[in-house]
């Protein structure tokens, strides 16, 4: 790709930045496509098979449960508008950008109403339903404190409720062994079929315009939908086996192989203490055992990523989540990936050549 068919682009008239905050807002795919097909004749911008250099930009579960205070599970962060920030950044990052990034993938985090990680899927010793944000451990399940919910076994599991009590203190188990998560009881979100699992209007547009301007596919990667596994990365989930030997899930290999077939993965999205973190962790995992030198090829958009928070209605945080995001970044620099700012020009980030 030629520097000039690269230089940042201005941003485009119809783009509203007030709009990250607007929850219904819903954009006009015919006229995004005709508004990037006069942007291409202007700026003489050519489609992305063209591209020598090829930048994957990887979008972390944008959708608008994340992404607003209406959405069941807003990262706020701790300044309360921190995914309305960052989606407007990450608009912004993508219009000016355009004409560099090769193609765009959006995660889309895809949950029905009974999964491992939701309350719905446990009792407690008095057949009361578990809430969400709290942890549930092997100890609890061992000493029948907690249990799963007899009436998913029939479905789940073709009615084998022993085995169902055997594969999630397993899992647990795994979970604990592994020593990233204990697992974590979350509120329904990004439910199939919901309006919180959709993307956010603005990113929504941006992505849409990136593909008709570049005629790229706007490439979507869904995970979530197993109810027996967490599946915070994108890479694989967070656990793989059951009790009785046999596979429970398993890696997402093609991905893996098209990000480290790319010049350059730039990485932002939601959040940063939990599904972004979860899957550079697998990268980086599946860069080690490749070549370590490939985490040089790794962007992450610090300015476009939000950590978990839970006020306590005291002016404080019951959960804050933004010590363990900020040491998993420092984790990954020290491995060798970039943190990056999007409002820095993507040719003046280390390692770039456009």
């Amino acid at each position: 790709m030629s520097r000039t068919s690269a230089k940042p682009l201005p941003i485009p008239t119809f783009f509203d930045g007030k709009r990250a905050a607007e929850y219904a807002y819903r954009p006009d795919a015919s006229v995004v496509a005709d508004a990037a097909a006069t942007w291409r004749a202007q700026h003489g911008v050519r489609p992305s098979a063209a591209d020598e250099t090829r930048l994957h930009l990887l979008l972390i579960d944008v959708q608008k449960d994340f992404c607003f205070p209406e959405g069941s599970l807003y990262v706020a962060g701790r300044s309360g508008t921190a995914a309305v920030d960052d989606s407007r950044r990450i608009a912004e990052l993508i219009y000016r950008n355009a004409s560099a990034l090769t193609e765009i993938t959006t995660t889309m985090d895809t949950h029905l109403a009974y999964q491992i990680f939701f309350p719905s899927f446990w009792l407690d010793k008095t057949d009361a339903p578990l809430t969400p944000h709290r942890v549930v451990t092997s100890d609890q399940i061992a000493s029948g404190e907690v249990r799963p919910n007899p009436g998913i076994a029939k479905w789940l599991c073709g009615g084998n409720y022993t085995w169902l009590c055997k594969q999630v203190l397993h899992y647990t188990k795994e979970l604990e062994r592994a020593g990233k998560y204990q697992l974590y009881l979350w509120p329904p979100h990004c439910l199939l079929g919901s309006d919180g699992h959709a993307l956010a209007g603005v990113i929504q547009e941006a992505r849409l315009f990136h593909a008709y301007l570049r005629t790229a596919q706007s490439n979507v990667e869904v995970k979530g939908g197993n109810p027996l596994t967490e599946n915070y990365s994108v890479l694989r989930p967070e656990v793989l086996s059951r009790f009785d030997g046999a596979a429970l899930a398993q890696r997402n290999t093609q991905f893996v192989a098209t990000l480290l077939a790319a010049d350059a993965v730039i990485i932002a999205g939601q959040a940063a203490s939990h599904c972004v973190k979860s899957t550079i962790d697998d990268l980086l995992g599946e860069i080690a055992a490749h070549d370590p030198a490939l985490a040089k090829k790794v962007y992450l958009v610090t300015d476009c990523m939000s950590s978990v928070t839970v006020p306590d209605g005291k002016g404080g945080f019951a959960v804050d989540f933004t010590a363990q995001a900020d040491a998993a970044l420092q984790k990954f620099a020290d491995a060798g990936m970039n943190l990056v700012r999007s409002t820095d020009p993507i040719a003046s980030w280390p390692g770039i050549r456009l």
